[in-house]
């Protein structure tokens, strides 16, 4: 069995497409495919369910995935270790972020337990939010920050990690102001005249946030999709010429609120209240990144 088999299958079932995950692991699909085969040969059984769309796991398939995510996140976990030997890199704390908390949240947040712990050597990597998992999964990294709600799995096991809240936010629906200081763009929309909706893709934890409160919302939007971005800057500057309505974060838009140039486009029932989260491994990490997480328990709201 090669370690690249493992990888190759939970890209797999990650993106659920042959021809995507080929793209990602920079092979043919032919050749992505014996692999998936030859796998599953190894297994005994069947892994993929092919005949629906998208593809889906069987049962085998199910029960091997937690098994093949800790076997690389162990492996890749222990050469770190390995790695780390060297003093530089021992004293080095890594984290991932999606590209939200990269660009606002993380600057700040690191200078204030460095006010707390004194300068730490730091390496962060910003990355779309499924992609900032498996990092931490594989043992890429040894802390994780995203945005975390009720409604979205972030496939980490909690007995295998823990998180703890180290921040809250709020998605806000905003659009451009008319000349009156309205919403050009307003919910919940009328079958007549839908409002124009920019979106999240799938690949954002947000986004999905976002999808579940409106399908659970007790009045139906009316909702026109006209655009999708995993970027909350691409949506934002979006907004900001009129081309739609749009759920951004309280946090980035304050200062745009408070002067006029975006405005609420509904009222407190289409608010998502969502927390900023720093996730870990449960095996013991090194020294400094264990103060690093005691500093974040000791002020945050810790979850086992």
């Amino acid at each position: 069995m090669e370690l690249k088999w493992l990888e190759d299958f939970l890209s797999l079932v990650d993106s659920r497409n042959f021809t995507r995950s080929a793209e990602l692991r920079f092979t043919t699909q032919p050749a992505f495919s014996r692999r998936i085969r030859s796998l599953e040969e190894w297994v005994g059984t069947a892994l993929i369910e092919r005949t629906t769309q998208p593809i889906s796991l069987t049962p085998a398939g199910q029960k091997f995935r937690p098994a093949a995510e800790e076997i690389l996140r162990r492996l890749f976990q222990v050469r770190e270790n390995i790695r780390r030997i060297d003093r530089t890199s021992a004293n080095t704390i890594s984290f991932t972020a999606t590209h939200s908390l990269s660009l606002n949240f993380f600057p700040r947040w690191i200078q204030a337990v460095e006010q707390r712990k004194g300068v730490l050597f730091t390496r962060l990597d910003s990355n779309h939010a499924e992609d900032c998992v498996q990092a931490l999964s594989k043992g890429h990294v040894h802390f994780m920050l995203c945005h975390a709600h009720p409604s979205v799995d972030l496939h980490l096991p909690p007995d295998s990690f823990s998180s703890v809240v180290i921040g809250n936010d709020r998605l806000l629906p905003v659009s451009m102001p008319n000349a009156q200081g309205d919403p050009v763009h307003a919910l919940p929309g009328t079958r007549e005249h839908p409002s124009t909706y920019l979106a999240y893709s799938e690949t954002s934890a947000i986004g999905r946030a976002v999808e579940h409160l409106l399908e659970q919302c007790a009045v139906e939007p009316q909702l026109e999709r006209v655009f999708v971005s995993h970027l909350a800057a691409v949506l934002e500057s979006m907004v900001r010429v009129g081309r739609g309505l749009a759920w951004l974060l309280e946090s980035q838009i304050k200062d745009d609120l408070s002067n006029g140039k975006l405005v609420i486009a509904g009222d407190e029932k289409w608010c998502v209240p969502v927390e900023i989260r720093l996730f870990r491994s449960k095996d013991s990490l090194p020294p400094k990144c264990e103060e690093v997480w005691s500093a974040a328990a000791s002020s945050g709201s810790e979850n086992a």
